[in-house]
């Protein structure tokens, strides 16, 4: 194998640098934005490590005025964004870098776009026209650099962030959030832990699963995630069992990229569920939909039987049609180390109701085949809580 050959620029659905060792570009990436003096934003695991040491060195060197800030929690939080506003004036700077997981991509965007605002934060949730509010010359640019092969945030032109006082998650949303440059090296996914890996992979497949899945008419998306699908299927196992393999590590990494573009086309029950998860039990997303997603494939069945017969061809399945898919998806999960009930993962079941209710208004269950009400998603949970398939 040649890594090489997957060296590659990309122009959509922003520009990407593709490639081994491309994280030696990010002074330069900074300066074709404009920025002298970019403030990285990181989680406070990562600003330990000596990636972002090299990181920030590699910037420093070549004269950037590089400021580090570190203070967000991994599921982000509106008071994390504000202090990095803070930080980001205190400074001086002038751009972002969002190095990390998807934790801190979308704290880094959502910084970016607050740094220039004169309302708060909430005001600019994923609702009606609020993105008409934003004013769009005080937005920051921002240089995008994946550490983990999940969320796809580095693509996406939202945020979503804690509400920790109504203890809901919420969607920021603006065109512009979308990061201006992206790079994709593999090799700073290297030290990723097997079971980080397996979490953030099958959040990459959520997102490419559920956008397949969604009604709304994409033909581009779903043809892109039809195939973001396959490359997690052959990548996903190879990631989490030899970690060091580069290749699968760059496959995964262009997975997620290609589930958070095609996800221009909904998202749906797993994401509508595990946001209310995650604000209310502080849990790994990527974990909780890749627990939740045989529970999600089986109530949505009676919608989804064609996609699921292409998709069953498409990965050359043992089994066609829908029993061929939900089979991959539970050896998948079990192959990767994924446990089969929520209840495994500290979930109680002292909120079903109220999960129910809130999955309900969640603007993902708005793409989902079947339009489910607060009862039947606390069905849903239920199940996923007991591992009642």
């Amino acid at each position: 194998m040649d890594i090489n050959q997957y060296r590659m620029n990309w122009n959509y659905p922003t520009a990407l640098r593709v490639g081994v060792g491309r994280i030696r570009e990010l002074p330069e990436a900074c300066r074709q934005l404009g920025m002298s003096a970019p403030l990285l934003v990181t989680d406070p695991g990562l600003a330990t490590l000596p990636m972002l040491d090299r990181a920030l060195l590699q910037c420093r060197d070549d004269g950037l005025k590089t400021g580090l800030f570190h203070g967000i929690k991994g599921n982000p939080t509106g008071p994390n964004v504000m202090d990095g506003v803070a930080a980001y004036k205190a400074g001086g700077h002038d751009g972002v870098i969002a190095f990390g997981g998807g934790s801190a991509l979308d704290a880094g965007k959502a910084i970016a776009l607050m740094v220039g605002q004169d309302r708060p934060l909430w005001d600019f949730e994923d609702i009606g026209d609020n993105a008409g509010r934003v004013n769009v010359a005080g937005m920051a640019p921002v240089v995008a650099v994946p550490t983990t092969a999940g969320t796809g945030s580095e693509v996406g032109r939202a945020s979503v962030i804690t509400d920790d006082e109504a203890h809901i998650k919420r969607i920021i949303f603006h065109a512009r959030m979308l990061p201006a440059l992206v790079i994709l090296d593999p090799e700073l996914c290297l030290g990723l832990p097997p079971k980080i890996t397996a979490a953030t992979g099958m959040d990459a497949l959520s997102h490419n699963l559920e956008a397949y899945c969604s009604p709304l008419f994409h033909p581009m998306a779903e043809g892109i995630a039809l195939e973001g699908m396959r490359l997690v299927q052959q990548y996903l196992p190879r990631a989490v069992s030899h970690g060091a393999d580069v290749e699968a590590r760059l496959q995964m990494l262009v997975a997620s990229s290609m589930g958070a573009t095609a996800f221009q086309r909904g998202l749906g029950a797993m994401h509508a569920l595990a946001h209310p998860l995650g604000a209310l039990y502080d849990a790994h997303h990527g974990l909780l939909n890749a627990v939740l997603m045989p529970y999600v494939l089986v109530a949505n069945r009676a919608s989804i039987e064609p996609q699921m017969e292409r998709m069953a061809r498409y990965l050359n399945l043992a089994k066609p049609g829908f029993v061929g898919v939900l089979d991959w998806v539970l050896h998948l999960r079990n192959e990767v180390g994924i446990p089969h009930s929520l209840s495994e993962i500290g979930i109680d079941d002292k909120r079903i109701e109220q999960v129910g209710q809130m999955a309900e208004v969640d603007p993902s269950a708005g793409t989902n085949p079947i339009a489910f009400s607060a009862a039947q998603y606390s069905q849903l949970f239920e199940k996923a809580l007991r591992g009642t398939l």
